[in-house]
């Protein structure tokens, strides 16, 4: 019988990015977190490490140190040493791991989400997040009935690096040459009152740029709230208010971007990788003239790469998936239309800060503005819905398969249809793409009436 932990403990801790969730609900308890350290301890150990190091960071949440606690108590436990880093980015946890020859490193946060969230995601030694191999391990432990405690000879410790924050932020700012043009721009930088608060407006101020920042303040209980990459509408104002150059949204662990313009529009994530490409292929760095991209990017911009000679790779959603191709075919840029960035020449995951040092870096070069730079492809009309369902998976019944081939004929070779259940809640989401709006949702709605009639809504 599997161990249950928390009174409604899910089946899994781990999700599709990490451990996330709603504190002191379900999985997001500490005493899951005790278990989880003490697994994670004990996983290390068995592959050859006596002692194993684990570096820790954390995002700004109230709860972060309570998660914190509790992992220390289990790692401790179980014979491993605890390296805590404080309020970092997830880029940078992943980066320091690696640099500093940690056995493993854990970001405490729920990235994007509310501040009642949080949870953790998990780097191996590589410094890139561990393997569904690895965390299948972990999470057997946890779920076991093992008695995973060392003796007290053999616990570990826990101690605070002085440097690592100055190492990340000198490593951030080698990733540009600086001029004295950088002078001359006006930033607006939304935080988001998260990870990368401090980091972030310090970096930008280095590079002598007047930076005028939001999201700078936080109090445990304002992370991601009206605010970031994904509330860009007071970055928006500010950008138009100030006469900025750029806007720059981060989420609560920095590892997402979003762009305003220095009219005021908002750029998503396709056309910042789309500009990153195309910029790094005209340099002759992008390896395998090859940009990675989930089946969520627009079709515009797989059309504009093509023209260019460069080709998109599409996987599934989720950063992990793009990284895991990226590694596998020895790509450099790659990245989500949400706005996860990944660009493996620095670090290895999704990052704000280094790549809107990267496209700040273009502007700089090219003399372009930023609605010059980040506006490189027209995009095609996408259409994205949610619908719910019960017990039953309606995507295997005859009628949506029906439906979804019907659309499929209708659209045609100028469009696309990709439909996802959603990894965290009982939802289905059905994306089209058509040559016009009218077609898209024509499409999407098509689908979505026949999965409500097969579930009976």
């Amino acid at each position: 019988m599997n161990r249950q932990i928390g009174d409604d403990m899910a089946d899994r801790l781990f999700g599709t990015d990490g451990i996330r969730g709603k504190v002191n609900k379900g999985a997001i308890r500490p005493a899951n977190f005790v278990r989880f350290g003490e697994a994670l301890a004990t996983v290390l150990r068995t592959k050859g490490v006596a002692m194993p190091r684990v570096l820790i960071g954390r995002d700004t949440r109230q709860s972060g140190l309570m998660i914190e606690s509790a992992i220390l108590s289990g790692l401790v436990n179980a014979g491993a040493n605890a390296e805590l880093v404080g309020i970092l980015p997830t880029p940078a946890v992943g980066y320091l791991t690696r640099s500093t020859g940690c056995d493993a490193g854990l970001m405490i946060t729920a990235s994007h989400n509310p501040p009642t969230d949080n949870g953790v995601k998990v780097f191996g030694a590589d410094g890139f997040k561990l393997s569904s191999h690895v965390q299948d391990e972990i999470e057997a432990l946890i779920q076991s009935d093992e008695e995973l405690s060392v003796s007290f000879e053999q616990m570990g410790q826990i101690s605070s690096p002085a440097n690592s924050y100055d190492d990340f932020l000198a490593f951030a700012k080698r990733t540009v040459s600086l001029s004295p043009r950088w002078s001359k721009l006006k930033i607006c930088l939304d935080a988001a009152h998260g990870a990368g608060f401090k980091l972030a407006h310090e970096l930008l101020q280095s590079t002598g740029a007047k930076v005028i920042a939001s999201g700078i303040s936080p109090d445990g209980a304002n992370i991601n709230v009206k605010c970031g990459a994904l509330h860009t509408e007071a970055l928006q104002e500010a950008v138009k208010s100030n006469g900025a150059d750029i806007g720059i949204a981060l989420d609560g662990d920095a590892d997402r971007l979003i762009v305003v313009d220095e009219t005021g529009a908002e750029i998503d994530g396709d056309q910042l990788m789309g500009a990153l490409a195309l910029d790094y292929h005209a340099q002759g760095k992008l390896k395998g003239d090859t940009l990675v991209a989930t089946i969520m990017s627009n079709l515009g911009l797989e059309l504009k790469l093509k023209s260019a000679g460069i080709r998109l790779e599409r996987t599934k959603v989720g950063d992990r998936y793009v990284v895991e191709r990226m590694r596998e075919g020895g790509f450099n840029v790659g990245g989500e239309q949400s706005g996860h960035i990944v660009l493996t020449d620095f670090v290895t995951t999704g990052d704000a800060i280094i790549s809107a040092l990267q496209v700040i870096d273009i502007m700089v070069r090219k003399s372009q503005t930023a609605s010059e730079v980040l506006n490189v492809f027209e995009p095609v009309p996408q259409v994205l819905k949610n619908v719910s369902y019960g017990d039953a998976d309606p995507l295997e019944t005859q009628q949506v398969k029906d439906s979804i081939a019907a659309a499929e004929i209708r659209l045609g070779e100028q469009g696309r249809i990709v439909i996802r259940k959603s990894g965290t809640e009982p939802v289905i989401r059905v994306m089209a793409e058509a040559q016009s709006l009218a077609a898209a949702n024509a499409a999407v709605d098509s689908i979505i009436a026949d999965i409500n009639a097969v579930c009976g809504q």
